[in-house]
C-alpha cells in the first residue's frame, strides 16, 4: 500500500500546527483540520485501491501537496466565521501557491509520461474544492451569489446522477480550461481586498458569467450528443 496518503496526512497536520503558531485556532478550526485530513487521506487511499495503483505518480505528489495547502485555506476560512480578523497575509499566499501548483502538476505528468485518469480526477477535485472554499469566504462580503462559483460543478455532478448523459466525456476545450482557471484567480484577488469593492463585484460577476456560459455550452453539447444520436 502506498505511504503517500499517510505522509500527506502527517504533513497536513504539521502545516496546520505551524499555522496555529502564527494565528491561534479555535476548536472549530482544529476539528475542520482533522476532518479534512481524514477525508483526503481516505478518499485518496480508496482511489488508489480502485485504480490498482501501487503508488501515486510524481504529478500526483504535487497535487497532494497542493491539497494540503487547500486544507490550510479551508481551516482559515472556517476561522473567519469565528470572529477574529482573517490573516489575509497567510490565506492569500496559501491559496495563490495552491493555484499556481495547478499548472505544475499537469506539466510534470506530461513530461514524465505518467498521466492517468486518477491523477486528472485528483487534480480536478482539489481545484474544485479550493474554488468552493474561496467562494464561501468571498461571499461573506460580496454576497451569497458568489457561492454559485463554487457550487456549480457540484450541482452538475449531482444532476448527472439523475441524467446519466451528463457523464459522457467532453472534448478538450482551451476556453473551458481558461474559464476554470480564471475562477480561482478572481476569487483570490477578491479575497485579498486589494481591489476596490465595486471592482471586486464587477470582476467576480464577470467570472461567474463566464462560468455559467462554459457550463451551459458543455451541457448543450452533451445533450445534442446524446439525444441527437437517438433522434438520428
Amino acid at each position: 500500500m502506498a505511504l503517500e496518503p499517510a505522509a500527506g496526512a502527517v504533513a497536513q497536520l504539521l502545516l496546520v500546527t505551524g499555522m496555529a503558531l502564527i494565528t491561534p485556532l479555535s476548536l472549530g478550526g482544529w476539528l475542520t483540520a482533522v476532518a479534512y485530513t481524514l477525508v483526503l487521506t481516505g478518499a485518496l487511499t480508496v482511489a488508489l485501491i480502485k485504480a490498482k495503483a501501487l503508488r501515486p505518480g510524481p504529478a500526483d505528489r504535487v497535487t497532494l501537496a497542493r491539497a494540503t495547502l487547500v486544507g490550510c485555506v479551508t481551516v482559515l476560512v472556517v476561522e473567519s466565521f469565528a470572529g477574529p480578523p482573517t490573516p489575509l497575509g497567510l490565506l492569500i499566499p496559501l491559496a495563490a501557491v495552491a493555484l499556481i501548483g495547478d499548472a505544475i502538476d499537469g506539466q510534470i505528468a506530461r513530461r514524465t509520461g505518467t498521466e492517468s485518469s486518477l491523477g486528472a480526477r485528483f487534480d480536478m477535485e482539489v481545484d474544485a474544492f479550493l474554488i468552493l472554499v474561496l467562494s464561501v469566504f468571498v461571499s461573506s462580503y460580496l454576497g451569497p451569489w458568489v457561492l454559485a462559483m463554487g457550487l456549480m460543478r457540484y450541482v452538475f455532478v449531482a444532476a448527472s446522477w439523475a441524467m446519466p448523459w451528463l457523464k459522457a466525456p467532453l472534448p478538450h476545450s482551451m476556453a473551458r480550461k481558461t474559464v476554470a482557471a480564471a475562477q480561482g484567480i478572481v476569487l483570490v484577488l477578491a479575497a485579498s481586498g486589494l481591489l476596490p469593492h465595486l471592482i471586486s463585484l464587477l470582476v467576480t460577476a464577470i467570472a461567474l458569467g463566464s462560468l455559467v456560459w462554459s457550463f451551459g455550452r458543455d451541457v448543450l453539447w452533451l445533450y445534442h450528443r446524446s439525444f441527437g444520436r437517438q433522434a438520428g
